[in-house]
């Protein structure tokens, strides 16, 4: 690779994007002859696809941030920027299920009785698993900004103590939430109160087990002696979209969770 005499960031050719895009459409495709032909290998090829190009995408990236010296102030600001509007943009994705949710709740139709929840539904205690995941998640939030700050003052085995502590917490919150699924008295297709329910937690869940795997890369990456006090922003990112999680699940928990039941 020549050298550069400027901050901007031009990064080098790359086959991951086009792999990227080969696997989500595979995936897609798959899930489509899952949900028609109960037959999920092809599903299963495009995941795979998937988690081979990010694992080398993401290697590349931490060769350029951290070995190369590509990432400059000036790649950092528009990189900070760029992950500011994408939180904004997963907000307004939130923002449509709260939408859809307040939409059939505050007026409920004659269709489903006239009333919230719907005939039928039994929706689950606020006190009990939902409230231990919300615990859990703003313990997670005071161990993510215990490594931020431990970080900032080159504190390595703080740091690393604290990423450990979040990821394990973001793991405890998905199986908590797995095992009320398989437990639920109620599914997605059991009326609008259903389908607002699962789309809304389902997707939060998604964001959960994404955010615990950008931190346990950052954790990796961490023990590896790859962040200083101020070169650090792959795991600021992580840091900013999981405060984001969290906020989003207070959101959830006190509309659908305690309010909606």
């Amino acid at each position: 690779m020549s050298n550069s005499n400027h901050p901007f960031h031009l990064v080098n050719q790359s086959p991951w994007p086009l792999t990227g895009a080969i696997g989500a459409l595979i995936t897609m495709v798959g899930l489509i002859k899952w949900f028609h032909m109960f037959s999920n290998q092809l599903m299963l090829l495009g995941m795979l696809i998937m988690i081979l190009t990010m694992i080398q995408w993401w290697r590349d990236i931490t060769r350029e941030a951290t070995y190369q010296g590509l990432h400059t102030k000036m790649v950092m600001k528009g990189m900070r920027w760029g992950m500011i509007l994408f939180i904004t943009s997963e907000v307004f994705f939130f923002i449509s299920f709260f939408w859809a949710f307040f939409h059939s709740s505050l007026s409920p139709t004659i269709e489903i009785g006239s009333s919230w929840p719907p005939m039928g539904i039994v929706p689950f205690n606020p006190l009990q698993i939902p409230l231990l995941n919300t615990a859990i998640l703003l313990a997670s939030g005071v161990t993510v900004t215990w490594a931020h700050h431990s970080i900032l003052e080159n504190a390595t085995s703080q740091a690393t103590q604290g990423l450990m502590f979040t990821v394990m917490l973001g793991l405890y919150f998905t199986i908590l939430q797995a095992y009320e699924y398989i437990e639920a008295p109620f599914t997605i297709a059991d009326s609008v109160y259903g389908s607002s329910f699962f789309m809304a937690t389902g997707f939060h869940g998604l964001h959960v087990i994404i955010g615990t795997t950008f931190l346990a890369v950052c954790l990796k990456r961490q023990m590896k002696l790859h962040f200083s006090s101020t070169h650090h922003f792959g795991f600021e990112a992580a840091a900013w979209y999981w405060h984001f999680v969290d906020v989003v699940w207070l959101f959830l928990y006190i509309s659908i969770y305690w309010w909606g039941s």
